[in-house]
């Protein structure tokens, strides 16, 4: 373990992030590294408990409590504390293929079940994370791992986010001959366009691990929607086996009066457009600018606040996020227990920067958009919203129910729908004839991943329903593991 009394000892300490105010001015990356002597006693602090539950990876609740693809967190807290980082890197890739991406982007499920966090603050297990992985890349440690042998097997993996790029490594590792399509122009899903440059920098983090996987061999093709611009039945002679990996990518809609109005916009689309206008190097061209607009955020979750940066980065002359439920306490409530993921109120970079900007966190809470009002050309001017009580209906479900003369128009010329995702894009699913279960999600079932296709597997959001990154990796293994056994009759894949 660490230190046998380094958790009495030290404190919980986290480096320092650029100032809210001068990251405002860049696309930049906002973390700090932490001096090694600081992160060493971090280390320190992790108690190796009889009983890690930092490393379960199960849902309590709802939602995930430890790490989900099972980090040997304890072993690599104290390879860091003794400073052996090779070694500790080595302990991270066992489970982890990617740990320069769940170093940034991870809500760290682990430190919310993390022992000490019963009654002091937990170990900072994401920082150590993104400390070893960064160590190992700047040593020269990180080297692409061609298989040694191949075993003449073709696979297809359809979608280059999380779960498809875990996938694929895992496959190319073992021998088998990877193909991963990707329908946007450049290989990453989620990673790529999905959240923004600050949080995870594409250039340098992100297409440094892609580069990798090509001299594994692994071919990426870009710009290739399968069932659209590549047949569905021609995939399915041409490869041994397919791995869907496609995401929720379908958006939750508001469908309120104005609606249809220029300048309400999902999201993703906001964010794409602007991920993709910082790598084309373009000042300008086509992208949903927020600069010198009011804008309003519908969405709490991850999505809004990298909405929240992005507009601010643009220069918007104000900014809300609305947000439909209530704000959570400051400490764990009662119905939320150890090792749950404490359900608290915090604020992302996205809510800081905004108070940095403004004097005050963007959020309201228990409040929802009503109505999109429009100028005289057709755009979105003002925002109708109204406060809501969140109450039991005749099944005993809570619903929200708006609270009278609690309406008020807020000014709004870019409104953004950042309320998640209802699941996977249908047609390419109907191509394949691939079924589904209710929630229109992939029906495979876990830990199996096989679809009624024979050779056919899933993963990730379109088959479990829009996820952390981390889940997304959890799956992307598995599915991995399961189609190698298909192929091989065996597998050796953990």
């Amino acid at each position: 373990m660490g230190k046998p009394t380094g958790f009495i000892e030290y404190l919980r300490e986290l480096p320092l992030d650029r100032s809210a105010i001068e990251r405002l001015r860049d696309w930049n990356e906002f973390h700090v590294h932490m001096p090694e002597e600081k992160l060493r006693r971090q280390g320190a602090r992790c108690m190796d408990c009889g009983v890690p539950f930092c490393h379960t990876g199960t849902l309590l609740n709802g939602m995930a409590s430890g790490c989900p693809i099972h980090n040997l967190i304890p072993e690599w807290n104290d390879l860091v504390y003794r400073g052996l980082w090779k070694e500790a890197l080595d302990r991270l890739h066992k489970t982890n293929n990617f740990p320069d991406f769940t170093g940034r982007v991870c809500p760290a499920p682990c430190e919310g079940s993390c022992v000490l966090g019963i009654n002091a603050p937990p170990v900072t297990i994401k920082n150590l994370e993104y400390a070893i992985i960064e160590k190992g890349w700047s040593e020269g440690w990180v080297v692409p791992q061609a298989p040694k042998v191949r075993t003449g097997k073709k696979v297809a993996v359809i979608g280059s986010g999380p779960a498809g790029l875990c996938a694929a490594a895992q496959l190319n590792r073992v021998g088998h001959q990877l193909t991963v399509f990707e329908r946007a122009d450049r290989i990453g899903g989620l990673l790529m366009y999905g959240i923004p440059n600050m949080k995870i920098d594409k250039e340098k983090v992100l297409l440094r691990r892609i580069r990798q996987m090509e001299t594994e061999g692994i071919r990426f093709v870009t710009g290739t929607e399968v069932g659209v611009s590549y047949p569905a039945k021609k995939l399915l002679s041409e490869f041994d086996a397919v791995v869907i990996c496609t995401g929720a990518t379908q958006p939750r809609d508001l469908p309120v009066k104005g609606r249809k109005l220029n300048g309400v916009h999902f999201a993703m689309e906001f964010l794409t457009h602007n991920t993709r206008r910082l790598l084309d190097r373009q000042k300008n061209g086509d992208f949903l600018s927020a600069e010198g607009r009011d804008v309003m955020i519908i969405g709490g979750g991850d999505t809004g606040t990298d909405c929240v940066g992005t507009a601010l980065r643009h220069g918007c002359r104000s900014l809300v996020q609305v947000e439909i439920l209530p704000q959570p306490p400051m400490g764990r409530a009662q119905d939320n227990p150890w090792p749950e993921w404490p359900k608290v109120y915090r604020m992302d970079y996205g809510q800081e920067e905004a108070a940095a900007r403004f004097g005050v966190d963007p959020r309201v809470y228990l409040t929802t958009a009503k109505e999109f009002i429009g100028d005289s050309n057709g755009w979105v001017k003002e925002v109708l919203t109204v406060e809501i009580t969140w109450d039991r209906n005749e099944k005993g479900q809570f619903v929200p129910k708006e609270m009278p003369g609690t309406e008020k128009v807020r000014p709004a010329q870019l409104v953004l729908l950042a309320m998640g995702f209802l699941g996977p894009e249908q047609p390419l699913l109907d191509a394949l004839g691939v079924e589904r279960d209710q929630r229109t999600n992939v029906k495979a079932e876990f830990e199996n991943y096989s679809t009624n296709i024979k050779g056919v597997f899933a993963a990730g959001d379109c088959r479990r329903g829009q996820s952390l990154v981390v889940w997304a990796f959890n799956e992307g293994r598995g599915a991995a593991r399961e189609c190698d056994r298909f192929l091989m009759n065996q597998t050796d894949l953990p």
